[in-house]
């Protein structure tokens, strides 16, 4: 937080000894002792009337207190004074000026982050032979340090240890800080270990270097080595190690680290207990956190814009806006940042009221002028669906930053605009890579996984190197093409630019090699995943998991039969991650339940959704009935799906199959005529296989493929020896009326087994049998293949429209659960 920023540098005795620099003495009480009761730089420019009209401008101590008197009033109008007063005294009187007068310009413009004008004063002192002294050197290292000067910094290092001040403790406190902040943390340790004296602000100044660069567990280290050697923390110690605990989401270490606040006589203000709550609230322990807020008798803007932001963050919009509520009855005049947190509410809650109100505020106090307003705006205005308003928005800002485009460009794509996303990505001034991770997350969302894979391929010729975000999409793409060599490119991708492989990546990598066939692949880059429980991993690691993560994880227990573990997850949504389940997660668990056969508990769930279910909702329920045979149900989730009169072909599809599996051959013709008068049409099964590099694709029912003879017969023997094994076929994936005989040799030609008794004459033994299907498994081709699996000791992989089903002997990866 904002204490962090705080130097812990320039000390109030290192002001005292600037301050007690020897000056010339001076018997004049009047107007020059008055000039430390000026408050403002009108006032002063009376004193500095009377005092050039008694003729005391000349002397070199009154232009010294003049110049520090204007320096210590803290504006840029006043330093421009100052130094005028110091040009005009070199003019008037052919005299340098005195070290005293360059020291106080220096610190003036230091302090107020002028690190520029600094250094100018300091090489104009050099070169009219002034030489610096052991004052100069801490402000114009704070100079260098404030605008990031690292080679201007490296010299003045070179200075300190030419003019033999490498043993001055504030020196090189200043050194370490500006060392730290500038990223040479390497630099800045190497000065603290030379140091013979250390004191707090040099441990101090060493810890938050280490905080600020990311590298938190080294700077909470530091810490406990600072205590063990007898170094007592202060303030500024405490909130930069209490902020690295919070970056590290390590709520045991935060805890012991507070110990010390009381152990070792820390005084507590309103900063460190800033520092505490944002800590509290990153560890996810929110209730410690508001008990820190509560009991915070001097509550500033500060303290409540920190608690109001991680709630925000935490998507507890509701307690967000309690905050507010008390920030006003408090009448705490809410700023830039407590509007967007408010802005980033209304954009949760989807709520376009306070959003204008929010608005309507911002335009009063004029903070349109910050981009991040800007930015908060558009994303609120197109999560409302407001996107003319946002694109208004966007128009009005006088400076359209990467993050505006990019904001208007993933509004587009969350309201399912994507052709206007695309040409918003398209015409970008400039774009970064959040720019382009968008745009191919979007893609791939869309299912257009060719031109994600080709847009990540322009995006690598254009020299954009690749993050986590990235892989993750490209993963993604690769698996739902199936396509191994890529899948094994990218693998090696990864690899030779050392991307870390997070939670999210790493399921990815998983997912994508299972999906491209290659189990012993996944299942190595799974069992090198650190912990596998990676749902809860994230939990711990405070990762806010939202609506895609428990798609996934809902799907995952569908599809596993973890029927219980699902019920869990989908409870947890609302009651621990106060997240609002959407259509797409009770379709997950009318899926889950219907598969699992509580039809029952799954028509329940329907009729609780807060939202109207649709054909998708139903159709989960419809294909469920008809695997459990469960007809009345099925009537009954049919009319339902007749009142929506779904355009769907799949549905009507799903609806035509139902009829035919209860042998309504009426109602079967009556929704395949309506689908023929809409011009669709149900597509035939279809399977390819891959043999020696070329790809042979089969049909069901097509018996036109040159090897057909020799298929025939492989076929004939397969039924045999599976008959054998206790495979009896299952007419009921026969949809057509015709009698039972015929049913069976319909059975018989199944694409996917037309491919697999080609793939078992046309490979050696031991080979595995690659199958892509382009609709979902029957099962009876599915009891099938396990059988083939064990009767041939071949491992077959069939990947349907839904899944991959790795069938060795005589079981599937998928447990039944297709």
């Amino acid at each position: 937080m904002a204490a962090t920023s705080l130097s812990p540098v320039i000390t109030s005795q290192a002001l005292k000894d600037l301050t007690n620099q020897t000056l010339p003495k001076t018997n004049d009480s009047s107007p020059t002792g008055s000039l430390k009761d000026c408050r403002n730089l009108t006032e002063l420019r009376k004193l500095h009337c009377q005092i050039a009209k008694q003729g005391l401008i000349h002397r070199p101590s009154t232009v010294a207190k003049l110049i520090s008197t204007c320096t210590a009033l803290g504006t840029f109008e006043s330093l421009v004074y100052a130094k005028n007063i110091l040009n005009q005294f070199r003019y008037d009187n052919q005299n340098d000026g005195t070290l005293f007068m360059y020291n106080s310009l220096i610190r003036g413009y230091s302090s107020i982050g002028l690190g520029k004008e600094a250094i100018r004063v300091y090489l104009e002192m050099l070169s009219l032979g002034i030489s610096p002294d052991k004052y100069t050197f801490p402000y114009l290292l704070s100079a260098c340090t404030k605008i990031s000067a690292t080679a201007e910094g490296f010299q003045v290092h070179g200075s300190v240890i030419k003019m033999g001040f490498q043993g001055d403790m504030f020196i090189l406190n200043s050194l370490i800080h500006f060392y730290a902040d500038c990223g040479e943390i390497v630099m800045g340790q190497k000065v603290f270990d030379e140091m013979i004296d250390r004191n707090v602000v040099s441990w101090t100044s060493l810890i938050c270097g280490y905080a600020r660069s990311g590298l938190a567990k080294e700077a909470v280290e530091l810490f406990f080595e600072m205590v063990e050697e007898g170094t007592r923390p202060n303030s500024v110690t405490m909130v930069c190690v209490i902020s690295a605990c919070a970056k590290l989401r390590d709520l045991e270490l935060g805890e012991r680290v507070r110990g010390y606040i009381s152990s070792l006589g820390v005084k507590v203000n309103t900063l460190m207990v800033n520092s505490l709550v944002d800590m509290y609230m990153k560890c996810g322990a929110f209730d410690t956190a508001k008990r820190l807020f509560d009991e915070c008798e001097q509550k500033n803007l500060v303290v409540c814009n920190t608690i109001m932001s991680n709630y925000v963050h935490s998507g507890m919009v509701r307690e967000a806006l309690f905050i507010l509520e008390e920030m006003l009855r408090q009448r705490l005049v809410p700023d830039r940042v407590s509007i967007l947190s408010t802005i980033s509410v209304s954009a949760q809650l989807g709520s376009i009221f306070l959003g204008k109100c929010c608005h309507a505020y911002v335009l009063r106090n004029g903070l349109e002028g910050w981009d991040s307003i800007s930015n908060a705006l558009i994303d609120m205005y197109m999560k409302c669906g407001k996107q003319e308003v946002a694109f208004a928005v966007f128009h009005r800002m006088a400076n359209k930053t990467v993050v505006s485009w990019n904001s208007v460009m993933a509004g587009y794509i969350r309201n399912g605009d994507l052709s206007s996303a695309w040409e918003v990505f398209n015409n970008m001034p400039e774009s970064d890579l959040v720019s382009w991770n968008t745009i191919i997350s979007a893609l791939v969302q869309e299912s257009m996984f060719e031109q994600a894979i080709e847009l990540f391929r322009t995006m690598q010729n254009k020299g954009i190197k690749a993050d986590r975000v990235t892989m993750v999409s490209i993963a993604s793409a690769c698996g739902y093409l199936g396509a191994l060599h890529l899948a094994k490119w990218i693998h090696a991708y990864i690899k030779m630019n050392k991307i870390p492989c997070d939670i999210r990546l790493s399921t990815a990598l998983v997912d994508m090699f299972a999906r491209c066939g290659d189990p012993s692949t996944a299942m190595k880059i799974f069992n090198n995943i650190e912990n596998r429980d990676l749902f809860n991993k994230m939990l711990r690691q405070g990762v806010k998991p939202d609506g895609v993560v428990f798609v996934g994880l809902l799907t995952a227990c569908s599809h596993g039969g973890l029927v219980e573990q699902g019920r869990d997850i989908f409870k947890s949504m609302t009651s621990v991650h106060k997240i609002s389940p959407q259509i797409v997660h009770y379709g997950c668990m009318v899926d889950l339940l219907g598969r699992a056969g509580f039809l029952e508990e799954a028509l329940d769930l329907i009729k609780l959704m807060p939202m109207e279910p649709n054909d998708v909702i139903w159709g989960s329920l419809l294909a469920a009935c008809r695997m459990h045979r469960n007809i009345d149900m099925a009537g009954y989730a049919t009319e339902r799906m007749k009142e929506l009169a779904s355009d769907r072909t799949g549905i009507q599809v799903l609806l035509s199959n139902t009829y035919a599996s209860a042998g309504k051959w009426t109602d079967v013709a009556k929704v395949r005529r309506q689908l023929k008068e809409k011009g669709a049409r149900k597509v035939p099964g279809s399977s390819s296989i891959e043999v020696n590099g070329q790809i042979h694709e089969f049909t069901s029912g097509d018996e036109s493929h040159p090897e057909m003879m020799h298929i025939a017969a492989m076929l004939d023997e397969m039924h045999c020896r599976v008959e054998a094994a206790g495979h009896a076929p299952d007419l009921s994936n026969v949809l057509l009326n015709v009698d039972e005989e015929e049913k069976e040799y319909v059975l018989s030609r199944h694409s996917e087994k037309l491919a697999i008794a080609f793939g078992l004459i046309s490979t050696d033994q031991g080979t595995s049998i690659r199958v892509v299907k382009n609709l979902r498994i029957c099962s009876d081709c599915h009891s099938f293949a396990k059988l083939v699996s064990k009767t041939y000791n071949r491992e077959i992989i069939v990947r349907d429209n839904n899944r991959f089903h790795f069938f060795q002997r005589g079981f599937c990866s998928c447990n039944d659960y297709w």
